[in-house]
């Protein structure tokens, strides 16, 4: 069951809907660079216009207000605000345009998250070393500061960097993503850590400066599947889940709810197979500094983005100093899952109600948002996509689940994404939309999918019900998932 102040939402990403790359002194993003560079994405595609929120906001605020959302999760572009990355240097457009996108929101009774870093470094910076750059924390930290400055009297949900191990891993190992580095072993650890170090300077910022007239809070987004052993009981499979676990929510979650630190099972494994392969440097995984600002305790709630989830057994190393050499566990999917759209997206909604039960055993029952959660599309439009209508309503009652039957304190969902958008080096070519874009209409017109429609019916439903509707709404649900199971 939901319950009364449930945050109903979606997100977007400022690289990834706005546009205008260039437009009213915007400086330029490593994902700029990146998609100008040729072989990068899919069939040569930028983020160039993508679509056009950047002179179609009130569009989107349409496809906003016509959903009902209670809640907004956008991204602020760095680049936008500040061209150079540093204060020094300020684009008034910039402070203006997402001025305008929040002042639209609250009026229209809509409270904004936002996210400060959605993985569009400004050039200028990754110019100086970007996130492998120590001095990288700091200059976040001024940038952080600022937009609590400017923005921090209307918002009160933040979000400092979303899915740091995405952008460490596929940005700095696997260099899919920008900048497009392929470092392995080393670079992303090291990204990891700065990004880490520049969220906890950002939340005592905010906690000492900013939180006692704002009150809002602040946290990370932290990506992960569900992983569980291909054969339980398996002392192989089960370790081997462990590792991985600890290499994908652990890598994060440990250092801001538990110990402060990297989960040892991650540096003994990384650490071992360093002497392996002989590397005699200091360990891989960067050691926290007492001098600098604690990193247990600063995330103010746990910011969840899931996906799918997989099986884990022992194996996978490739006797080479990288990342999956370092966790040793090789991931597969059961076939029984259905895959949506692009292939890694096997959908799973158990997986989520048991990662939420996780999060809550694990991490002292901290109260959750899922930040990000969607189901894709590639090939044809289907504007009537029942298939996803069916995925929402069955992840939903797993979440409801969690909440009613395992006791998690998820306070909010928002779907992955309001708008079909540049999935990076995906380009066009798959869509997560709650609306269609037609990227091929100089208006870029925007058409709502039956799941969007449907979404928007669910949550004014919940939003109007009493509690003892709610519970009604819920048993209903159960009910009739048990049913179905009878006839499977």
């Amino acid at each position: 069951m939901f319950p009364r102040g449930f945050a109903w939402g979606a997100a977007t990403a400022a690289y990834q809907i706005e546009g205008g790359w260039q437009a009213d002194g915007k400086g330029p993003s490593i994902w700029d660079t990146f998609c100008h560079e040729e072989g990068r994405v899919f069939q040569e595609q930028d983020g160039d216009v993508a679509c056009n929120s950047y002179e179609l906001w009130e569009k989107d605020l349409e496809c906003i207000r016509q959903l009902g959302l209670t809640h907004y999760r956008l991204s602020l572009s760095w680049a936008r605000l500040l061209p150079d990355g540093t204060t020094r240097h300020l684009n008034q457009k910039g402070v203006q345009y997402y001025n305008k996108v929040i002042d639209d929101l609250l009026a229209c009774d809509v409270s904004p998250m936002v996210t400060l870093y959605h993985f569009d470094l400004p050039q200028a910076l990754q110019d100086q070393g970007g996130w492998k750059s120590a001095g990288v924390a700091t200059i976040f930290d001024s940038y952080a500061k600022f937009c609590f400055q400017t923005f921090g009297d209307r918002v009160k949900l933040w979000i400092t960097i979303n899915e740091p191990s995405v952008c460490a891993k596929l940005g700095h190992e696997d260099g899919v993503h920008a900048p497009g580095l392929k470092e392995q072993g080393t670079a992303a650890y090291l990204v990891g850590h700065n990004m880490l170090r520049a969220h906890a300077m950002a939340w005592h910022s905010y906690n000492s400066l900013f939180r006692p007239k704002q009150k809002g809070a602040v946290s990370l987004a932290i990506n992960s599947d569900w992983l569980e052993p291909l054969h339980p009981g398996c002392e192989e499979d089960d370790a081997a889940t462990g590792r991985d676990l600890a290499f994908t929510l652990g890598w994060f979650a440990w250092p801001l709810f538990v110990t402060g630190d990297y989960p040892e099972i991650m540096r003994s494994a990384i650490d071992s197979q360093s002497e392996k392969l002989g590397y005699t440097g200091s360990s891989r995984l960067p050691r926290f500094s007492k001098d600098e600002p604690a990193i247990l305790g600063t995330a103010d709630f746990f910011a969840l983005n899931y996906y799918t989830s997989r099986k884990v057994k022992a194996g996978g190393g490739r006797g080479q100093m990288c990342m999956k050499s370092d966790r040793d566990a090789e991931e597969v999917l059961d076939p029984s899952w259905y895959i949506c759209g692009v292939s890694w997206l096997a959908v799973v909604p158990g997986g989520l109600r048991k990662l939420l039960k996780y999060i809550k055993d694990t991490f002292n029952n901290p109260a959750v948002y899922i930040t990000e959660n969607g189901f894709s599309q590639v090939g044809p439009v289907q504007i009537e996509d029942v298939q996803r209508c069916k995925l929402f309503k069955d992840t939903f009652l797993e979440v409801a689940k969690a909440i009613g039957e395992d006791g998690v304190d998820v306070r909010g969902y928002f779907a992955w994404s309001l708008l079909d958008n540049f999935e990076w080096a995906d380009g066009f070519s798959v869509r997560f939309g709650l609306f269609h874009v037609d990227f091929s209409d100089a208006e870029l017109r925007r058409t709502v999918y039956r799941s969007g429609r449907e979404y928007g019916e669910i949550i004014i439903k919940h939003k109007r019900a009493t509690d003892v509707q709610r519970l009604k709404i819920y048993t209903t649900l159960i009910n009739k998932q048990r049913l179905h199971s009878c006839f499977v």
